[in-house]
Parts: C-alpha cells; sequence; structure tokens
C-alpha cells in the first residue's frame, strides 16, 4: 500500500516554522553572515508556501514563480557576500552595527 502525500498543512506549518526562524534571525542576530543565511531561509520559507499552492491547485504558476525567486535569491547571496567582503576589507568586522555607521 503506497503512502499518502503529506497535506497542504504540514507544508504550510514548515514554512512558519522556516518563516519565524528567519525573522528571528534577521533580528537577533549581529553578523551579517547569518543574516544573510537568515534572509535566505525566509525565501525559502516562501518558496515551500508556492509549491504547497501550485501543487494543492494543479497550477504550474507557483513552479515556475519559485524558479525565478530562486534566481533572485542566488543574486542577492552573490551581491550580499561581495557587500560583506568589502564592508570587512574597510571595517576588519562583519558586524551589523558597524555598518550603520556608514550611512552618512
Amino acid at each position: 500500500m503506497p503512502e499518502a502525500a503529506p497535506s497542504t498543512e504540514a507544508y504550510l506549518m514548515l514554512s512558519a516554522t522556516l518563516f519565524a526562524i528567519g525573522l528571528i534571525g534577521v533580528v537577533i542576530r549581529r553578523n551579517m553572515i547569518t543574516v544573510l543565511m537568515a534572509v535566505e531561509l525566509i525565501m525559502n520559507a516562501v518558496n515551500i508556501n508556492l509549491i504547497a499552492f501550485a501543487h494543492r491547485l494543479s497550477s504550474l504558476e507557483g513552479q515556475v514563480f519559485t524558479i525565478f525567486v530562486i534566481t533572485i535569491a542566488a543574486g542577492e547571496a552573490a551581491v550580499g557576500l561581495a557587500i560583506i567582503i568589502q564592508l570587512y576589507r574597510l571595517k576588519s568586522t562583519i558586524n551589523v552595527d558597524e555598518a550603520r555607521i556608514l550611512n552618512g
């Protein structure tokens, strides 16, 4: 007998958990690399939602949109790491509070 696939609610709970962990990581952490990883967790939570609803509605739009989000996340990671490297070269730290003094 084949196993039943997890319900949409299970995927939504997983997505909400990942989103909450990512949000806590963005709010609490001071290390820029950790904040960047937390933003990636948030984007992955959105992707899980898109795929779950696309499967529930038997539609491909959510899956196509997920591919776009993954592409944007890759670009965001590349630009974010470049900014972190430049900040480290300038200030010798990757603390978020140190980056705030560069505003003006």
